[in-house]
């Protein structure tokens, strides 16, 4: 998730505990330098305190939510029709944000039977999907992302698969690297992406380690999918409906989009995929439908914006407050179409790895 411009002091940095190294046979080479030490840059333009419509995340703080500012409504899980599992195929799962926290994601995977004491997928013919925001804030964002994509290949060996979905810090980290200080019309003043990247938690370490095949398979990455009746994406907004009227569009319209190298494009691009809280208040259940109308799918399955900020329980983004905010599981809410995923690991909440369907 980006959280406005940063939410509070930058993560510390610590070394890198576990290192999963992508086999030989992924690497490729491509357009991209090499990883260079980013140089300083100029910092966003100060903006106004009445943003204008359509949020820019160039601002330092995500809006804290209060507990009676999400409707709540009740809602009968047996009402709801129940996404049904394609035949022949392997359980589903669905892993929230991971953020750079490579320890808490192989533990969390573990614990759901997907890999081994080694780190190695154990699951056969599972189906795994990731929503995005792999890197940013936590120590070890590449990490997380050599796992993925070695888990890709380990799983389809084995039957199954690995996939994932483009987070807003994929399109972060890609302009951050592309554009560096390039200005950027932001829509409230000047902005670029490396300052955005460094004001939402992006890590020198990263950076430095970020190389070809890294970009190449961050910048291939879908943007929505629809599975087993659940509609994936990353976050919990509209404005996928801007891109297209199918899921083949919006996805080919992003590829696109990234491959003509338009840095202006590319932040608008960034800034929409950034938009939260479309589901949570009162018209939420509609905003969802809009989408599952749209692209199909029965429920939407989203990250992005950690429950406890939906829920109103603000915990620390660094985790500061040693108790740190309640998660057991994902958020179920907007009349029950909406499942949200993002546990708030950033914020000493939960990594959330699912299998779906849930059991309510």
């Amino acid at each position: 998730m980006t959280q406005g411009a940063g939410q509070g002091p930058e993560t510390e940095r610590t070394a890198t505990l576990r290192d999963f190294r992508v086999p030989a046979y992924v690497h490729e080479t491509g357009p991209y330098g090499h990883s260079t030490h980013p140089g300083d840059v100029a910092r966003p333009v100060e903006e106004p305190a009445d943003h204008p419509e359509g949020y820019t995340p160039t601002q330092r703080d995500l809006p804290v939510v209060n507990r009676g500012d999400t409707l709540q409504v009740t809602v009968d899980p047996a009402s709801l029709p129940v996404p049904q599992q394609t035949d022949g195929a392997g359980p589903l799962y669905v892993v929230g944000d991971v953020h750079g926290y490579l320890d808490e994601l192989v533990a969390a995977l573990q614990e759901q039977g997907l890999v081994d004491a080694a780190g190695n997928w154990c699951a056969g013919t599972s189906r795994l999907w990731f929503l995005g925001d792999f890197t940013d804030r936590g120590p070890d964002g590449i990490g997380v992302i050599d796992l993925v994509m070695r888990l890709s290949a380990e799983a389809a060996a084995a039957g199954g698969y690995c996939k994932a979905l483009m987070g807003n810090h994929e399109l972060l980290l890609l302009g951050a690297k592309r554009f560096v200080d390039t200005p950027v019309n932001s829509g409230a003043g000047t902005a670029t992406f490396q300052a955005a990247w460094l004001l939402n938690g992006g890590q020198k370490t990263d950076m430095d380690r970020l190389q070809d095949h890294h970009l190449q398979w961050m910048a291939r990455l879908d943007a929505i999918e629809e599975v087993d009746g659940y509609l994936l994406v990353h976050s919990d907004t509209t404005a996928y409906l801007d891109y297209g009227d199918s899921i083949e569009a919006v996805n080919d319209t992003v590829r696109e989009t990234l491959t003509r190298n338009d840095a202006d494009e590319c932040w608008d691009l960034f800034r929409k995929f950034t938009k939260r809280f479309s589901f949570r208040d009162e018209g939420g259940a509609d905003a969802v439908r809009s989408l599952l109308d749209t692209y199909g799918g029965t429920r939407i399955v989203h990250g992005h914006s950690p429950i406890p900020y939906l829920l109103g329980e603000v915990g620390s983004e660094d985790g500061e407050d040693s108790a740190g905010p309640v998660v057991e599981g994902p958020h179920v809410y907007a009349e029950g179409l909406a499942i949200a995923m993002d546990g708030g690991v950033t914020m000493a909440g939960k990594l959330l790895v699912q299998q779906l369907p849930l059991d309510i």
